[in-house]
C-alpha cells in the first residue's frame, strides 16, 4: 500500500473489554443485599486463607477476571504461597494442598458446577470428615457469595483492578479492610469484588 494511502488509526478496544453497566447506584438494594451476604462471610471464623483459595477457585472456574486478579493479589497480601496459587487450576494433580483443603476445594467445585449434576455423597462426605457443620455451613455461604460477585462482575464485564468501576455509596462498605503483612488487603467495590475509591472491607 502506498504509503500516502495510509491513514493512521487507534484500534478499537475489543468488545469483551468494554464494561456494560452505565450506572452501578441504579440499584442500592441490589448492593446492599449483596454487602448482606458479603458480611456475614466477614464474619464468620472460618479460614481465611482457605477462603481466598475457595473464592480464587470459583472465580477461575466462572472465568471472572476481575475476582481472579483479585484474589490472587489478595493471598500473596495474606502470605500465599505463588506455587500454590499458581497451581490452583490443578489441585488434584499435586500434592502441596491439604485433606481439609481438598475437601473445601472439591466442595466449591460441585457448587458452583450444579450444572453437571448433584453434589454426591462422597463429595459431602469428604467435606464433613474435614468440617463441622457450622464450618461447612459458613465454607457454602462463602461459595455462594463469591459465586454471586462473579455473575455481576461477568455479566457487567468490570475489568480487573476496576477501581473507578464502580462507584457505590460508602454507607454500604462499612466493613474495614485488615491489613497483611504491613500491607493493605485489596478489597471490592463497596465491598465486594470490585474497590471503591474511599472504602474498603473485607471479601
Amino acid at each position: 500500500m502506498n504509503a500516502s494511502a495510509q491513514t493512521n488509526t487507534t484500534p478499537s478496544t475489543p468488545a469483551y473489554a468494554q464494561p456494560r453497566l452505565q450506572n452501578p447506584q441504579a440499584s442500592p438494594g441490589a448492593w446492599a443485599a449483596m454487602m448482606a451476604l458479603q458480611q456475614a462471610v466477614n464474619r464468620s471464623d472460618f479460614d481465611a486463607p482457605l477462603l481466598e483459595l475457595v473464592k480464587l477457585r470459583a472465580s477461575q472456574i466462572n472465568r471472572c477476571a476481575y475476582c481472579i486478579d483479585l484474589h490472587v493479589r489478595t493471598a500473596l497480601a495474606r502470605g500465599e504461597r505463588a506455587e500454590r496459587l499458581h497451581l490452583l487450576d490443578a489441585w488434584e494433580d499435586v500434592s502441596i494442598y491439604s485433606t481439609r483443603e481438598r475437601a473445601a476445594l472439591r466442595w466449591t467445585e460441585a457448587l458452583t458446577r450444579l450444572s453437571d449434576g448433584p453434589v454426591s455423597d462422597e463429595v459431602y462426605a469428604a467435606a464433613r470428615a474435614e468440617f463441622s457443620e457450622a464450618e461447612l455451613l459458613d465454607l457454602t455461604l462463602a461459595i455462594v457469595t463469591i459465586n454471586g460477585w462473579n455473575r455481576f462482575n461477568v455479566g457487567f464485564r468490570v475489568p480487573p483492578e476496576a477501581t473507578e468501576y464502580f462507584k457505590v455509596s460508602k454507607s454500604l462498605a462499612n466493613a474495614s479492610t485488615p491489613a497483611a503483612n504491613g500491607r493493605p488487603v485489596a478489597s471490592h467495590p463497596a465491598g465486594v469484588e470490585a474497590p471503591a475509591p474511599g472504602s474498603a472491607s473485607r471479601s
